[in-house]
Protein backbone atom coordinates (compact mmCIF):
# COMPACT_ATOMS: atom_id res chain seq x y z
CA UNK A 1 0.00 0.00 0.00
CA UNK A 2 1.43 3.35 -1.00
CA UNK A 3 1.59 6.29 1.39
CA UNK A 4 -0.96 8.15 -0.75
CA UNK A 5 -3.38 5.19 -0.60
CA UNK A 6 -2.89 4.95 3.17
CA UNK A 7 -3.67 8.67 3.51
CA UNK A 8 -6.82 8.33 1.39
CA UNK A 9 -8.00 5.24 3.29
CA UNK A 10 -7.48 6.94 6.64
CA UNK A 11 -9.49 9.95 5.43
CA UNK A 12 -12.27 7.64 4.26
CA UNK A 13 -12.29 5.84 7.61
CA UNK A 14 -12.80 9.23 9.28
CA UNK A 15 -15.85 9.67 7.04
CA UNK A 16 -14.42 12.60 5.07
CA UNK A 17 -16.27 12.89 1.76
CA UNK A 18 -13.32 14.47 -0.09
CA UNK A 19 -11.23 11.35 0.55
CA UNK A 20 -14.10 9.08 -0.49
CA UNK A 21 -14.29 11.02 -3.73
CA UNK A 22 -10.52 10.69 -4.23
CA UNK A 23 -10.69 6.94 -3.71
CA UNK A 24 -13.59 6.64 -6.14
CA UNK A 25 -11.88 8.82 -8.75
CA UNK A 26 -8.62 6.89 -8.44
CA UNK A 27 -10.14 3.44 -8.98
CA UNK A 28 -13.51 3.88 -10.70
CA UNK A 29 -12.27 3.59 -14.29
CA UNK A 30 -10.29 0.41 -13.68
CA UNK A 31 -13.08 -1.13 -11.64
CA UNK A 32 -15.68 -0.14 -14.22
CA UNK A 33 -13.66 -2.13 -16.76
CA UNK A 34 -13.79 -5.11 -14.38
CA UNK A 35 -17.56 -4.77 -13.96
CA UNK A 36 -18.06 -4.34 -17.69
CA UNK A 37 -16.42 -7.69 -18.36
CA UNK A 38 -18.94 -9.46 -16.11
CA UNK A 39 -22.03 -7.55 -17.20
CA UNK A 40 -24.28 -7.65 -20.23
CA UNK A 41 -24.23 -3.92 -20.83
CA UNK A 42 -22.98 -0.57 -19.57
CA UNK A 43 -26.00 0.09 -17.33
CA UNK A 44 -25.54 -3.18 -15.51
CA UNK A 45 -21.79 -2.49 -15.21
CA UNK A 46 -22.51 0.94 -13.69
CA UNK A 47 -24.88 -0.65 -11.16
CA UNK A 48 -22.28 -3.27 -10.25
CA UNK A 49 -19.64 -0.55 -9.90
CA UNK A 50 -21.81 1.49 -7.53
CA UNK A 51 -22.70 -1.57 -5.45
CA UNK A 52 -19.02 -2.52 -5.39
CA UNK A 53 -17.92 0.87 -4.09
CA UNK A 54 -20.59 0.77 -1.41
CA UNK A 55 -19.02 -2.51 -0.26
CA UNK A 56 -15.53 -1.04 -0.48
CA UNK A 57 -16.52 1.82 1.83
CA UNK A 58 -18.45 -0.48 4.18
CA UNK A 59 -15.51 -2.88 4.49
CA UNK A 60 -12.63 -0.43 4.39
CA UNK A 61 -11.94 -1.01 8.07
CA UNK A 62 -11.16 -4.68 7.29
CA UNK A 63 -8.30 -3.84 4.92
CA UNK A 64 -5.16 -4.66 6.88
CA UNK A 65 -2.80 -2.53 4.79
CA UNK A 66 -1.00 -5.61 3.53
CA UNK A 67 -0.61 -6.26 -0.16
CA UNK A 68 -2.13 -4.30 -2.99
CA UNK A 69 -5.01 -2.01 -2.10
CA UNK A 70 -6.10 -2.00 -5.75
CA UNK A 71 -6.11 -5.81 -5.66
CA UNK A 72 -8.31 -5.72 -2.56
CA UNK A 73 -10.76 -3.34 -4.28
CA UNK A 74 -10.72 -5.52 -7.43
CA UNK A 75 -11.56 -8.64 -5.39
CA UNK A 76 -14.56 -6.86 -3.86
CA UNK A 77 -15.73 -5.84 -7.35
CA UNK A 78 -15.30 -9.33 -8.80
CA UNK A 79 -17.06 -10.92 -5.82
CA UNK A 80 -19.94 -8.46 -6.20
CA UNK A 81 -20.24 -9.30 -9.89
CA UNK A 82 -20.23 -13.02 -9.13
CA UNK A 83 -22.79 -12.57 -6.37
CA UNK A 84 -25.05 -10.82 -8.85
CA UNK A 85 -24.71 -13.76 -11.22
CA UNK A 86 -25.59 -16.25 -8.47
CA UNK A 87 -28.97 -14.63 -7.73
CA UNK A 88 -31.86 -17.00 -8.46
CA UNK A 89 -33.10 -14.94 -11.38
CA UNK A 90 -29.65 -15.16 -12.96
CA UNK A 91 -29.04 -18.92 -12.75
CA UNK A 92 -27.13 -19.76 -15.89
CA UNK A 93 -24.91 -22.80 -15.51
CA UNK A 94 -25.68 -26.12 -17.10
CA UNK A 95 -24.15 -29.20 -15.60
CA UNK A 96 -22.16 -30.89 -18.31
CA UNK A 97 -20.21 -34.01 -17.48
CA UNK A 98 -18.37 -34.02 -20.78
CA UNK A 99 -15.73 -31.39 -21.24
CA UNK A 100 -16.09 -29.85 -24.63
CA UNK A 101 -12.59 -29.78 -26.02
CA UNK A 102 -13.31 -29.12 -29.67
CA UNK A 103 -11.62 -25.83 -30.34
CA UNK A 104 -11.48 -24.02 -33.63
CA UNK A 105 -8.08 -24.38 -35.21
CA UNK A 106 -8.25 -20.88 -36.67
CA UNK A 107 -7.37 -17.96 -34.41
CA UNK A 108 -8.20 -14.49 -35.76
CA UNK A 109 -5.58 -11.80 -35.92
CA UNK A 110 -6.52 -9.90 -32.76
CA UNK A 111 -4.47 -6.85 -33.70
CA UNK A 112 -6.94 -6.15 -36.49
CA UNK A 113 -9.90 -6.15 -34.08
CA UNK A 114 -10.96 -3.23 -31.93
CA UNK A 115 -10.68 -3.89 -28.18
CA UNK A 116 -14.15 -2.41 -27.63
CA UNK A 117 -15.55 -4.77 -30.23
CA UNK A 118 -13.98 -7.77 -28.46
CA UNK A 119 -15.39 -6.55 -25.13
CA UNK A 120 -18.87 -6.28 -26.68
CA UNK A 121 -18.54 -9.84 -27.95
CA UNK A 122 -17.55 -11.05 -24.47
CA UNK A 123 -20.63 -9.26 -23.11
CA UNK A 124 -22.79 -11.17 -25.61
CA UNK A 125 -21.78 -14.48 -24.07
CA UNK A 126 -24.28 -16.14 -21.75
CA UNK A 127 -23.62 -15.08 -18.13
CA UNK A 128 -22.10 -18.45 -17.16
CA UNK A 129 -19.70 -18.48 -20.09
CA UNK A 130 -18.81 -14.83 -19.50
CA UNK A 131 -18.11 -15.35 -15.78
CA UNK A 132 -15.91 -18.41 -16.24
CA UNK A 133 -14.07 -16.84 -19.20
CA UNK A 134 -13.28 -13.70 -17.21
CA UNK A 135 -12.28 -15.55 -14.06
CA UNK A 136 -9.97 -17.94 -15.92
CA UNK A 137 -8.56 -15.83 -18.74
CA UNK A 138 -8.55 -12.32 -17.26
CA UNK A 139 -8.36 -12.84 -13.49
CA UNK A 140 -6.15 -15.94 -13.61
CA UNK A 141 -8.14 -18.26 -11.35
CA UNK A 142 -7.92 -22.05 -11.76
CA UNK A 143 -10.97 -24.22 -12.43
CA UNK A 144 -11.11 -25.54 -8.87
CA UNK A 145 -11.23 -21.97 -7.51
CA UNK A 146 -13.83 -20.92 -10.09
CA UNK A 147 -15.97 -23.92 -9.20
CA UNK A 148 -15.90 -22.94 -5.53
CA UNK A 149 -16.61 -19.27 -6.27
CA UNK A 150 -19.58 -20.02 -8.50
CA UNK A 151 -20.95 -23.09 -6.76
CA UNK A 152 -20.47 -25.35 -9.78
CA UNK A 153 -18.39 -28.45 -10.49
CA UNK A 154 -14.86 -28.21 -11.82
CA UNK A 155 -15.93 -30.03 -15.01
CA UNK A 156 -18.71 -27.48 -15.53
CA UNK A 157 -16.15 -24.68 -15.22
CA UNK A 158 -13.96 -26.36 -17.84
CA UNK A 159 -16.93 -26.94 -20.11
CA UNK A 160 -18.13 -23.34 -19.77
CA UNK A 161 -14.64 -22.03 -20.60
CA UNK A 162 -14.30 -24.27 -23.62
CA UNK A 163 -17.68 -23.23 -24.98
CA UNK A 164 -17.00 -19.55 -24.28
CA UNK A 165 -13.70 -19.75 -26.18
CA UNK A 166 -15.32 -21.54 -29.10
CA UNK A 167 -18.15 -19.00 -29.33
CA UNK A 168 -15.74 -16.06 -29.11
CA UNK A 169 -13.52 -17.58 -31.76
CA UNK A 170 -16.51 -18.03 -34.05
CA UNK A 171 -17.69 -14.45 -33.47
CA UNK A 172 -14.23 -12.98 -33.93
CA UNK A 173 -13.43 -15.17 -36.94
CA UNK A 174 -16.57 -13.81 -38.59
CA UNK A 175 -15.35 -10.27 -37.92
CA UNK A 176 -11.89 -11.16 -39.25
CA UNK A 177 -13.39 -12.29 -42.55
CA UNK A 178 -15.56 -9.16 -42.73
CA UNK A 179 -12.46 -6.98 -42.27
CA UNK A 180 -10.55 -8.77 -45.04
CA UNK A 181 -13.42 -8.82 -47.53
CA UNK A 182 -13.56 -5.02 -47.70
Amino acid sequence: MTEQERHIVQGCLRGEKSFQKQLYNQYSQKMYAVCLRYSQNQDQAKDLLQEGFIRVFQNLNTFKGEGSFEGWVRRIMVNGCLESLRKPENKFFHEDVNDVESELSYEPNMRKLDVQYVLRKIQELAPGYRAVFNLFVVEGYQHQEIAEMLGISESTSKSQLSRARKLLQEMLAGEYWNIHEH
